[in-house]
Formats: C-alpha cells, sequence, structure tokens
C-alpha cells in the first residue's frame, strides 16, 4: 500500500461495529464467520488507520443482559477506546431485530411497544453521550407496511413526530450535546418504509418541535436503491444545512441493499461525491456501514475494511487533481458554472422586469444554439477518475 493512501485519525474514517462484525448471514443462508469481540473490533480498526467506531446497543450489550453484565461489557469497550485513542461520535438503537418490532417501533401500532421503544432509545442515549457521541442516528428499519389497510401513514407520521419530539426535549432538558440524524431507507427490510429518502426526510424535521436538533443520515445505497443520485441527495443536505451524518458503502443499482465496500458498484457517483464531500464544509466522520462479503474469512474482513478507506483517499486525490487542473478550470468556464454561481437578478424584481434583454429583446433561438462543452469537461473528470491526466 503507497503511503499517500494510508488512512490516519486525521481523515476522520469511522466503522460500525455491525460492519466489520457481519457474521454473513442473510436470509438464505448461515453465518459463515464468527462472531467478533467489540473490543477485538476497536483495535483491529485503530491498526488500520480508523478515527472512531460506532454502535448499536445490542452490537455492545447482547439484548436482555443484567445491569450487572451491561457494565462488564461497556467498561471493557472504554478500556479498550482509551487503549487505542478510539472514539465515538454517534451511537444508534437496534429497533428492528427483536420479533417485538416487526410491525415497527416509534409507529408500531401497539401503543405499550412504541412506548418501549423510546425507553429503549433513551436508555442508549444516556450511553452515547457518556461514550463521547454528539450524533445519534435514527434509522426506521421497521417503520412502514407491505399492505396499504395496514398502516394509516398520516397517524404513523404523527407518532414518528411525537417519538422525535420527546427525544428532542429529552436531551434539551439532560442539557445533553447531541444531535439526531435521521437515516432514509426506500424498503428492505419493510416493503415501504417511512421517510424513505433524503427528500421526505429534509421536508418531516421541518414539522418537528426542534427541527434545529435534527438533521440527515444518507446511505449511499439506500438512495441509490431508489433510482436517486445520492450526490445530488448530499447537497441538498448541505445546502440545508442538515448533513449531520454520512454513510458510505457500495451499491450496483436498484436492486437489494448491497452494502459494498465503498467505491465499488456506482465509481463515478463516489468520485462525485469525495469532490463534493472534500469541497464543503462537512466536517463530520467518513462514516463506511457497510458488510464485508459472506464469502470473507476473517483476514477479508480487515482487508475490506482497509479497502474503504483506500478507495476513498484515491478519489480524494483524483478529485484534488481534477480541480488543479488548468484545464479543467478553463473547462468549467467554458461550461458557464462561474455564471451560475451569479445571482439571476442581483438588481431586484423591478430591474429585471424592466429589463428589455431579458424578455422582449432575448433571442431564444440564438440562445438554444449555444453549446454547453458539457462532454469536453466529463472527459476531463473521467481521464482524471482513470488516472490518464
Amino acid at each position: 500500500m503507497t503511503e499517500r493512501f494510508t488512512p490516519t485519525p486525521e481523515d476522520k474514517f469511522t466503522f460500525g461495529l455491525w460492519t466489520v462484525g457481519w457474521q454473513g448471514r442473510d436470509p438464505f443462508g448461515d453465518a459463515t464467520r464468527p462472531a467478533l469481540d467489540p473490543v477485538e473490533s476497536v483495535r483491529r480498526l485503530a491498526d488500520l488507520g480508523a478515527y472512531g467506531v460506532t454502535f448499536h446497543d445490542d452490537d455492545l450489550i447482547p439484548y436482555g443482559a443484567r445491569d450487572t453484565e451491561r457494565e462488564s461489557h461497556i467498561k471493557r469497550f472504554r478500556q479498550a477506546l482509551d487503549a487505542t485513542g478510539l472514539v465515538v461520535p454517534m451511537a444508534t438503537t437496534n429497533l428492528f431485530t427483536h420479533p417485538v418490532f416487526k410491525d415497527g417501533a416509534f409507529t408500531a401500532n401497539d401503543r405499550d411497544i412504541r412506548r418501549y421503544a423510546l425507553r429503549k432509545t433513551v436508555r442508549n442515549i444516556d450511553l452515547a453521550v457518556e461514550l463521547g457521541a454528539h450524533t445519534y442516528v435514527a434509522w426506521g428499519g421497521r417503520e412502514g407496511a407491505e399492505s396499504g389497510a395496514a398502516k394509516d401513514v398520516r397517524a404513523a407520521l404523527d407518532r414518528m413526530k411525537e417519538a422525535f419530539d420527546l427525544l428532542g426535549q429529552y436531551v434539551t432538558e439532560q442539557g445533553y450535546d447531541l444531535r439526531f440524524a435521521i437515516e432514509p431507507k426506500p424498503n428492505e427490510p419493510r416493503g415501504d418504509i417511512l421517510l424513505p429518502t433524503v427528500g421526505h426526510a429534509l421536508a418531516f424535521i421541518e414539522r418537528l418541535e426542534r427541527p434545529e436538533l435534527f438533521g440527515v443520515n444518507p446511505e449511499t445505497g439506500h438512495e441509490q436503491m431508489a433510482g436517486l443520485n445520492f450526490t445530488h441527495g448530499i447537497a441538498q443536505a448541505l445546502w440545508a444545512g442538515k448533513l449531520f451524518h454520512i454513510d458510505l458503502n457500495g451499491q450496483s443499482g436498484i436492486k437489494y441493499d448491497q452494502d459494498l465496500r465503498f467505491g465499488s458498484g456506482n465509481l463515478r457517483d463516489a468520485f462525485w461525491l469525495v469532490d463534493l464531500l472534500e469541497s464543503s464544509d462537512y466536517t463530520g466522520p467518513r462514516h463506511f456501514d457497510f458488510k464485508p462479503p459472506r464469502t470473507e474469512d476473517m483476514d477479508g474482513v480487515w482487508a475490506s475494511a482497509a479497502g474503504n478507506m483506500r478507495n476513498y483517499l484515491i478519489l480524494k486525490e483524483r478529485s484534488a487533481a481534477f480541480r488543479a487542473d488548468p484545464e479543467v478550470r478553463e473547462a468549467l468556464r467554458a461550461a458557464r458554472l462561474d455564471d451560475l454561481a451569479r445571482p439571476t437578478a442581483e438588481d431586484g424584481l423591478a430591474a429585471l422586469l424592466a429589463d428589455h434583454t431579458a424578455f422582449e429583446d432575448f433571442d431564444a433561438e440564438a440562445a438554444g444554439a449555444r453549446g454547453m462543452a458539457f462532454e469536453h469537461l466529463d472527459q476531463l473528470a473521467m481521464d482524471h477518475l482513470l488516472g490518464a491526466r
């Protein structure tokens, strides 16, 4: 591995315990790898140059563990963090594995299940803050339905709003420095999941009592599963000031959630995503939510984890070279990107309406005949992506 692609904590690469710890179990096959001790995950990720580690409550503490067992697991985990220097920038709650959540958590038809889901979340929020997290991700993987009459979507959105308002109230009253990041996904495991895309989540957030506490945690594969451009979704989240966290992986088209290592699948979109993130004001973690293929043994798990970071760094270098290329800068001007950045009517509405060149004397035929020079610009990007320049 060349030195310039070796990750360091300054790169802010993070991984979930559930990623490297995935045993390879799927709906059609049993596990192909043994369970991985969270402490071992922390140590190995630190050795690879990662910055931090994230977790669901059930990743760290087995479901149903007694308080003494719970404290023992937390103590070991904290000791591993202290020994390696890894941080916990984000945590989340598992509200999808146990059968009790088969009809959802915050939007389950059963009120007692909704109340249990809130208490489970609150308990893990306390732990997340204790371990230093400043972001709390909320993925509603079971919040949805497979049939029309089974879920009153308007009532379900009321209950979703109620849940997030209560959680916002809790962190405010506790004085926690914690923000929530809603993670959209269109389907799987439910047939149709509520808040399926970045756009749905952004619109929902504006209806909350404390919208300033809520942003989004988009995931590469989730938006691509819906046939959407992930980079465009990230750009809108940045534009709205709501990109609180991001999950990076790979996806090949509209199919099941593949969770490939970052850079696999749609490489062009991965290039433009890195280009966007590195040119934006986003300072949060570059979090990899991937699954090492079930074909791999444990050596393959760590090779896959390292590949996520290496691919990001390669694309970061390619993007920097693209932006620094004088021919690219000229091509950007030829494509009139500088004109797009200029306000359309900085002179105001009255001046716009009085300007005959804007309508009465505007030559639409001549303007329609202009070439945009996009193909040359795009080929320059391809040249840099493929290492030809």
